[in-house]
């Protein structure tokens, strides 16, 4: 390219080109060090100084626009928008250069040049997509075309408007028709910038009965026109689609067209299906565009050009109209709007423009194909073929239904089977999509939501596939993916509704129900002090939910555990996340319910046990006060002066008894230390109770499966081969006699007759003796149970409570 801008004789130009290739490589180059570095984020320089009076350099400016441009960005991965826009999309960054360049010519050229440009570039486009007999108007707005085009209908169909104004409309209001499915905003829009109120709108319902759900229901629409005629309202405009902003349906234009005749109604159609008018073959609704009187038209994202302005062509014969209407102008700078796509079209070529729409309906095509060949996806325009956009969403198949249900409208299904599939199925979509998008990014998956079908994932090449380079391996990667995700999907749905049962039954568990939790369910633990007609915090059951959360964690499975408050409270509750195989749904509960209030009744100890050691500190001040005064009486008060006291002492020594407390935690209660003086010996007290933690862990979680190494919660792992539900069982068995056994025999050790004796354990029955055999082979068979960290019962010491 160097090469080639020595051969401009304008140096000025030329360097323009020099200096635009070296920034777009320097912000390239800067933008791929950043994905390098792992997304670490550059240093910002970006603080706001006063000017510097020798100025800087192209370098440094560069660099600050770099640091503006990534610098407060989070740490997800970078855009790859810069990466792949390519020396067409340089065409198009450079129009906008030559533009500010062209407007310092001399008056005469500067008009030649712009009245060629904008010829040019119309007639292309004309020609491109079809549409014959038609001026151009380039603007940076998508919106502002349809504005411009209500203008010039307002002035063709109001003879008096340029003279009377609104009097005009106030006596004939005008009325423009939208689909209710056209983008959400746009009537608005109009009505602002037109200066209209919002009743000269008219939502045209889509089709209820037959055909598609987001199509305009033409009948519907007929019988509006003649409403409005008959209360002496003017039918002004009606806006069709030629693909949905949402699913790309296209409305029966050819129909649309005969009734907006047969009225002296405007017709303006838009769409991201008017792309397809530049290939060989069109379906013959969208064809039908072409006889409309105007049609929006968006090539920068298309053909993956930055800055390039939208376009919306249209048929009028009298240029005073549409110079009154702002849809051309004698400016020069708005004329020059269409430099960069006159540059961005001569690069690419009309060879180029259909290869890169072409690519983008093969993607979708590619991914149509591929999704109905994958269980559980229902595609939502599979009826359309040459449409570019495919939507699909995850569904569960309702009871009683077969496998026509997928490719069924929703119309055609019980209303209240579709609710409760579309309730069950929507924040698993939600998380579909957002697992998707990270990654195949280079897709471009939207998630959005739809009033009839719910959550949805649209897959729109048009849009994205120019700017995000994809390409066929992308979409055969998104189809992997799907399927991979689709064992999750499934098994956590079938989940739920046996979650839900379980957790109803459990007397300390109560069912949160929210719908916009992907995973199995939300459960939260009921203290004995909830209170749960209250939406107030509840820090106890905070406490106790945290340290549940920590346990369920520690336990190593599958599952996601996470904690958060209600949707209607701040109450906390236990997000239990996607199921990835078989739970075994009621030992989740168990655990759950178990461990929970384990937690609670060692909280209630700990504070049983504080309060009990207070009361025994106050008791013990209040009993050592009482003997300090009965030792005052029985020495006398001149034993309590110093030196008199030690003269006494001495002549006549007092025999007094040593008097001592202990305080016991076990029963809460100060004791005398006599028996310890006498005897040499601590005393016993009373035995403590058992933790209640010890039985209730080996029922929450299984002795072999911690043995064994096996993560909780497994159904499927049950009936496996490395042990059968009968060896588990006798294991079990053979360990707890083994524990048993090595507990009597320490039992026995610990309570020898003296120190010195050397202890002596009794000889083992014959039982005992068969019971470490069988640990013993135990052991051969599982040699993980004798490794560190493994818990193997025969070698656990139990703590003496007398000790």
């Amino acid at each position: 390219m160097d090469a080639s801008l020595e051969k401009i004789s304008d140096l000025t130009l030329a360097e323009m080109g020099k200096n635009l290739k070296e920034a777009m490589r320097m912000l390239e180059n800067s933008q791929r060090r950043i994905e390098e570095e792992n997304g670490k984020k550059p240093v910002s320089e970006d603080i706001p100084g006063p000017l510097q009076g020798s100025g800087q350099d192209m370098v440094s400016i560069l660099q600050l626009v770099q640091n503006l441009m990534h610098g407060d960005e989070d740490e997800e991965p970078q855009s790859t928008r810069i990466q792949n826009i390519g020396e067409q999309g340089h065409m198009a960054l450079l129009g906008h250069s030559l533009g500010a360049y062209i407007s310092t010519l001399d008056k005469e050229k500067l008009r030649k040049l712009t009245t060629r440009i904008l010829s040019d570039t119309t007639l292309w486009l004309r020609r491109i997509f079809r549409y014959e007999n038609g001026c151009a108007y380039f603007h940076e707005e998508e919106r502002e075309g349809l504005a411009k085009i209500c203008r010039l209908a307002i002035h063709s169909r109001y003879e008096d408007f340029v003279v009377d104004g609104f009097d005009v409309l106030y006596n004939k209001k005008p009325v423009i028709y939208l689909s209710a499915a056209a983008r959400p905003g746009l009537g608005q829009y109009l009505c602002n910038q037109l200066g209209l109120p919002l009743p000269c709108l008219c939502r045209v319902p889509c089709n209820t009965m037959f055909g598609s759900q987001h199509q305009m229901d033409i009948a519907f629409l007929e019988k509006l026109i003649k409403d409005d005629i008959e209360k002496g309202r003017l039918p002004l405009l009606l806006v069709a689609s030629a693909g949905t902003a949402a699913v790309g349906h296209t409305d029966k234009i050819g129909r649309l067209k005969e009734l907006c005749e047969q009225y002296n109604i405007w017709l303006h159609v838009e769409g991201v299906n008017l792309a397809t008018l530049a290939l060989g073959y069109v379906s013959s609704s969208v064809l039908a565009a072409t006889k409309c009187d105007s049609m929006t038209l968006t090539p920068g994202p298309w053909l993956g050009l930055p800055a390039v302005p939208a376009v919306t062509l249209y048929k009028h014969d009298d240029p005073a109209l549409a110079l009154v209407a702002g849809l051309t102008s004698n400016k020069p700078a708005d004329k020059l709007r269409a430099l960069p796509l006159w540059l961005s079209l001569q690069y690419l070529g009309l060879d180029g423009v259909v290869e890169r729409i072409k690519h983008a309906c093969q993607l979708s095509q590619q991914l149509q194909e591929g999704l109905k060949k994958v269980d559980h996806i229902k595609i939502l325009v599979e009826d359309e073929l040459s449409s570019p956009v495919v939507v699909f969403r995850f569904f569960q198949e309702l009871p009683g239904s077969d496998q026509a249900f997928k490719a069924a409208p929703v119309s055609n299904v019980a209303p209240a089977a579709v609710g409760r599939e579309r309730d069950s199925c929507d924040p698993l979509n939600q998380w579909l999509g957002e697992q998707l998008k990270q990654l195949v990014p280079m897709c471009g998956l939207t998630v959005m939501d739809l009033e009839v079908d719910g959550t949805c994932l649209r897959f729109s090449p048009l849009m994205t596939a120019a700017v995000l380079g994809t390409r066929g391996e992308d979409v055969d990667q998104l189809i992997n993916c799907i399927q991979s995700k689709l064992p999750v999907l499934t098994c956590t749905l079938q989940l739920r509704e046996e979650f839900r049962q379980e957790v109803e039954g459990a007397a300390s568990l109560l069912y949160v129900d929210d719908p916009n939790w992907p995973g199995i369910g939300v459960v939260r633990y009921e203290h004995a002090n909830d209170d749960n007609s209250s939406l107030k915090s509840d820090p106890e059951g905070e406490k106790i939910h945290t340290g549940l959360l920590k346990k369920l964690n520690e336990l190593e499975s599958d599952l996601i555990f996470k904690m958060g408050p209600e949707y209607k409270s701040m109450k906390s509750c236990i997000y239990i996340g996607m199921a990835s195989d078989d739970v075994d749904v009621s030992e989740l509960v168990e655990t759950i319910a178990v461990t929970a209030r384990e937690i609670e009744e060692n909280s209630r100890l700990l504070e049983n046990m504080t309060e009990v050691v207070r009361k025994g500190i106050q008791e013990a001040q209040v009993q050592l006060q009482k003997a300090n005064e009965e030792r005052l009486l029985e020495e006398g008060v001149l034993r309590q002066i110093p030196v008199v006291g030690s003269v006494l002492n001495w002549f006549s020594p007092v025999q007094a008894s040593q008097k001592g407390r202990s305080f016991n935690l076990t029963a809460g209660s100060l004791e005398s230390t006599e028996y310890t003086y006498v005897h040499k010996v601590q005393g016993t007290g009373v035995t403590p109770p058992p933790t209640p933690s010890g039985t209730r862990s080996r029922q929450r979680l299984p002795v072999h499966l911690v043995s064994l190494g096996q993560k909780p919660f497994k159904r499927s792992l049950r009936g496996s081969d490395a042990m059968s539900e009968t060896s588990s069982v006798s294991h079990i068995e053979d360990l707890e006699k083994v524990e048993q056994l090595s507990s009597g025999l320490e039992h026995s050790n610990l309570e020898a007759h003296s120190p010195e004796q050397a202890p002596r354990a009794p000889a083992p029955t014959a039982r005992q003796t068969e019971a470490l055999q069988k640990a013993q082979h135990l052991e051969d068979d599982h040699p993980q149970m004798g490794k560190p960290g493994s818990r193997d019962l025969r070698f656990s010491q139990p703590v003496n409570s007398h000790l």
